[in-house]
């Protein structure tokens, strides 16, 4: 199945041969890694952050939507 796959796109003209896909596929697989490493850090700190009592309720989506427009301006 996947070098029936990697047959297509390198016919389809996307890649020149199976070794460019092969290299766009383990740089793809680099990226996915290190944004989940990323977000598991940030992920960690928001817990510490809660456990520390460092957070703000919210009550509705309203008053969730508005201190998100606060923060971007």
């Amino acid at each position: 199945r996947l070098e029936e796959y990697a047959k297509t796109k390198v016919s389809s003209g996307l890649y020149n041969n199976a070794s460019e896909l092969v290299r766009e596929a383990l740089r793809l697989m680099i990226q996915r890694e290190q944004d989940y490493e990323k977000l598991k850090g940030s992920i960690s700190r928001g817990f510490e952050q809660i456990e520390e009592g460092a957070f703000t309720e919210v009550t509705s989506k309203e008053e969730l939507f508005a201190m998100a427009r606060q923060r971007r301006s």
